[in-house]
């Protein structure tokens, strides 16, 4: 049996619950996105998930906030002289990203007790929602490992990249796994699609993941805000800073030019084959999402080149996140449209 076979209203409720859900995590991946490129996220020093949901009520307060941050190595040498204003600012940002992880689980916690109270859960269902709010508190664990990167005794200014690319990869999963359970629950009859178009899927839904988690790269580097040129980089077809001699293998990951190189490269790749998945599945019975996903990377790409020649403003780089958000959903319904199974014959 399928999660499918659950009652009509419970089907609803939990839809319902899942759309909150996506909605909450889609804008707290955009104000994730701002926090970062505000160089907000090391400005809270510590982890308190209780506690913490109460911001500074008192000027005592924000003073003793301050002076834990002016103990970071981002302070001391990248914002040296910050007056409390400015401070305040940058604690905001990550502040709303916290209480948004907070709301998150509450809500998710709370909807699935209901859920079970009810007996709602059959079928697999509830092991299914489970991992899923499991997944949320996983995400929480790693959001602190991310910061905890850029405190104590280190030379970074900012988080590492590795572990922001982690912890934006793990938040995107999430909002997969969500986007798939509510497709899952509805209503809307599949035609079977022909075989061959699934590992096509699959496919495109791999490649725009790894672009994503690319692009988590950029941003955690401020790699979007160097080599502002297009299509060149310096004026080079291949940077000749690739790799970098200080970095060696880790410029993969640390390295500006290789990173932004990975992106582009990732960028007309997918480009490309979703170009040619839509041409080529343009008479078949899923042609309409293969097309609207082509439309959706054209967009994407177009934006990225903009936001790349205006060195990545906060708008446009929160606008091009967004978007790659959506396209990574419209592949995700890409996949579920092209894996229906033939309904078997009773004998």
């Amino acid at each position: 049996m399928t999660t499918n076979t659950i009652s009509p209203v419970a089907a609803r409720w939990i839809r319902a619950w899942l759309i909150l859900l996506g909605l909450l995590v889609y804008g707290t991946i955009l104000v994730g996105g701002a926090t970062r490129l505000t160089d907000s996220g090391l400005s809270i020093t510590e982890w308190q998930p209780l506690k913490g949901a109460l911001p500074p009520m008192d000027t005592a307060t924000w003073l003793a906030e301050f002076e834990k941050y002016r103990e970071t190595t981002q302070y001391k040498l990248q914002n040296a002289g910050m007056t409390l204003s400015e401070f305040q600012f940058i604690y905001w940002w990550e502040w709303a990203h916290r209480q948004l992880g907070r709301f998150i689980g509450l809500v998710a916690v709370a909807g699935l007790a209901v859920f079970a109270a009810r007996r709602w859960l059959g079928n697999g269902l509830g092991w299914k929602l489970l991992g899923l709010v499991a997944l949320g508190g996983l995400q929480g664990a790693i959001g602190w490992w991310m910061v905890s990167s850029g405190m104590g005794d280190t030379d970074r200014v900012s988080v590492a990249p590795y572990r922001l690319m982690t912890h934006f990869s793990l938040a995107l999963l999430i909002l997969c796994v969500i986007t798939w359970l509510w497709l899952s629950l509805g209503r809307q009859v599949r035609p079977v699609a022909p075989g061959r178009t699934r590992p096509v899927a699959i496919g495109l839904l791999a490649l725009i993941f790894l672009q994503m988690a690319a692009g988590a790269l950029v941003a955690g580097l401020d790699a979007g805000r160097t080599y502002n040129d297009w299509p060149l980089m310096a004026g080079e077809l291949f940077p000749s800073q690739y790799i970098q001699s200080d970095l060696g293998v880790r410029s993969f990951f640390e390295g500006r030019a290789a990173t932004q190189f990975n992106h582009r490269f990732l960028a007309y790749t997918l480009w490309a084959v979703s170009l040619f998945a839509a041409w080529r599945y343009r008479s078949t019975l899923v042609a309409r999402p293969f097309i609207v996903l082509a439309a959706l990377v054209s967009a994407q790409a177009f934006w990225g080149i903009l936001t790349l020649l205006h060195a990545a403003p906060l708008t446009l780089a929160l606008v091009h996140q967004g978007l790659g958000v959506i396209v990574t959903l419209a592949a995700v319904y890409l996949v579920w449209r092209a894996s229906a199974e033939p309904i078997p014959q009773s004998a």
